[in-house]
């Protein structure tokens, strides 16, 4: 018995080894690539001018969701978007991460309903994050947060959470980051999760993702509403700490509503324009909307995926924010990739500088090229961290 006992038990042990090589060795890896590609392209084209012009630019990205991934962003990988090596290699200074916590099944622009099953849920549990996240949409947040927070604490990484304004004046190589909750359901409906996501280093918030939920509605939910009470005293509270709001998947009545509550400049951290790409009217908000929120100081940024623009590629990018500076000014643009936001790009961020060739190419001056790449999200940031 002792021996069938040991045979068994060692055939258990030999399962569970066996488990976690697929999941951890091939599963994930796999979901990871698979949701978050880069067209196969041939290497794009970076005139001498620009190549000169990109390593003298300030570089800033409002969005990429890797802290998502059991990916260490302090390795290079062959996968996904955005990790520290191909930031540098891009010459990004300041990249937004934002925290994703919460994503119904079925996700789609269109209409999605705030219970139905969670898809982050079952992302965390394969992923082997801590018990404490797979049942508390607050703790995915603290979790995302403290894995920048250890990349932040060695030294090597030469990486600083920007907190408060002066964060911004770091030395040359120095990459700044900003964390960013993908809408405000972290908050679980209390108002005091705001300090607590504080304390952990937000300085931004979006209000909604996908689905409606405790603030108001999404500009991807079925009630298409604007704040509720409890959106409006978190909103306040927001403005009062100083933490920036981003309306990227609110609805359009939720934008009103806000625009209407605070008098803080907001901003949109990966979208683009309707009248830039028509049918986007189920992702982006309308010209009017954008022009209210950048004639109060805030910033678009442009997306590199098929929901926020009609074309991806380098050149298509490039369009875009050509129109959207046209639209809203030469000073409310800015970048906005949504890496490894389970999107298709047409480029990872090591290949930035093609979207710089382009800029040249299509005839938008330097002085614009430097504000649309990273000097009005610079800006941005300086004027609304917390002091």
């Amino acid at each position: 018995m002792r021996k069938a006992a040991k045979l068994i038990f060692g055939l258990l042990i030999l399962l569970m080894i066996a488990a976690a090589i697929y999941i951890f060795g091939i599963l994930v890896p796999q979901t990871d690539a698979k949701m978050n590609p880069v067209a196969p392209h041939e290497v794009y084209p970076v005139s001498e001018a620009a190549k000169s012009l990109h390593a003298d630019l300030f570089i800033a990205d409002l969005h990429t969701d890797s802290l998502l991934w059991r990916r260490n962003p302090e390795k290079r990988w062959n996968r996904g978007h955005v990790d520290l090596p191909r930031l540098r290699e891009g010459g990004v200074d300041i990249q937004i991460f934002s925290a994703v916590t919460k994503s119904p099944r079925g996700l789609n622009f269109d209409g999605n309903d705030a219970d139905a099953p969670d898809d982050i849920t079952k992302l965390a549990q394969v992923q082997l994050w801590p018990l404490r996240t797979w049942g508390s949409i607050y703790e995915r947040a603290a979790y995302q947060a403290h894995r920048l927070q250890k990349i932040e604490k060695r030294s090597k990484n030469n990486l600083v959470i920007a907190r408060k304004k002066s964060d911004l004046n770091q030395p040359n190589g120095t990459l700044i980051t900003v964390l960013l909750t993908e809408g405000s359901h972290p908050l679980e409906g209390k108002l005091e999760n705001i300090e607590r996501l504080y304390d952990e280093g937000y300085r931004a918030m979006g209000l909604q993702h996908f689905f409606d939920n405790e603030l108001g509605g999404s500009m991807h939910g079925r009630s298409q509403a604007g704040l509720t009470d409890f959106g409006r005293q978190a909103i306040l509270e927001m403005e009062r700490r100083s933490i920036m709001i981003d309306v990227a998947h609110s609805s359009r009545q939720t934008v009103r509503d806000v625009l209407a509550t605070v008098k803080a400049p907001i901003f949109i951290s990966h979208g683009g324009t309707i009248s830039g790409c028509p049918r986007t009217a189920n992702r982006n908000l309308p010209d009017d909307i954008l022009r209210q929120i950048a004639d109060r100081g805030g910033i678009l940024g442009i997306g590199y995926f098929g929901g926020a623009i009609c074309d991806i590629s380098p050149k298509g990018i490039a369009k875009e924010i050509i129109h959207a500076v046209g639209l809203l000014g030469e000073d409310a643009v800015a970048l906005g990739s949504d890496y490894d936001g389970t999107v298709e790009t047409s480029l990872d961020t090591s290949e930035l500088a093609a979207i710089t060739h382009e800029l040249l190419a299509q005839g938008m001056a330097e002085p614009q090229i430097r504000k649309v790449m990273g000097e009005n999200a610079r800006r941005y940031f300086a004027n609304n961290l917390p002091n």
